[in-house]
């Protein structure tokens, strides 16, 4: 019994060093030649001022294309000094009757700034599938839950600009439309699994450069 109880205290004690380090280490720029890992990229052993700026945030993303929508990110691949912090950031810029389709980010909540325009955005809950939606304005500002499909469009007649944070350096993307007809799963199995027939997988599969 006495050893049962003693048991947690130990545990709190080998435990203890390890907080204590990562608390005295300001920083870990990521070394990207390193490659990522579980618990992040390893540090840099040099590091300097530029480590921690990024600029490709300045300039507008390229929405001629299916979507007529564009995602600039800094994520730790792109601004190695966000490793480690828990956060990360973006540019989204959507043209006039342009869409961001649901998608997820599995590693990170999301929060969206409007800078410009109309965006006209919602999230699903997974619990109740409760679709909660919002048009937001310049000056807006609305949260996507870690993990939560969601989605964003132009809801004006000019140009919309976002800037997004995320709460982890490297958030992950996967667009539902994508994961579903972009790739080769197999028609019959994309069929079985959203009830949509032959024509319509095989026309979504050529639209989204798809097989099988």
């Amino acid at each position: 019994m006495a050893n049962a109880m003693l048991l947690p205290v130990l545990l709190s004690f080998l435990i203890l060093p390890f907080s204590a380090l990562a608390l005295t280490q300001d920083f870990c720029v990521a070394d990207l030649s390193r490659g990522d890992t579980p618990a992040g990229y390893p540090c840099k052993a040099h590091v300097s001022a530029g480590d921690f700026y990024y600029h490709g945030l300045a300039t507008a993303g390229n929405t001629s294309n299916l979507i007529k929508a564009a995602v600039t990110p800094a994520f730790v691949g792109q601004f190695p000094g966000v490793n480690g912090l828990g956060i990360s950031a973006a540019r989204l810029d959507i043209a006039v009757g342009g869409v961001v389709p649901l998608h997820t980010h599995p590693a990170a909540s999301e929060l969206l700034f409007v800078t410009q325009g109309t965006i006209l955005a919602g999230f699903i809950s997974s619990s109740s599938n409760t679709v909660y939606t919002k048009t937001l304005y310049k000056g807006d500002v609305m949260v996507f839950p870690q993990g939560l499909l969601h989605y964003q469009y132009n809801g004006g007649g000019s140009a919309a600009v976002a800037l997004v944070a995320f709460s982890g350096p490297n958030p992950g993307l996967q667009l539902t439309d994508y994961a579903l007809f972009a790739n080769n799963l197999p028609s019959a199995v994309v069929e079985k699994v959203t009830f949509l027939d032959d024509a319509q997988v095989k026309k979504l599969k050529s639209v989204l450069g798809g097989s099988g």
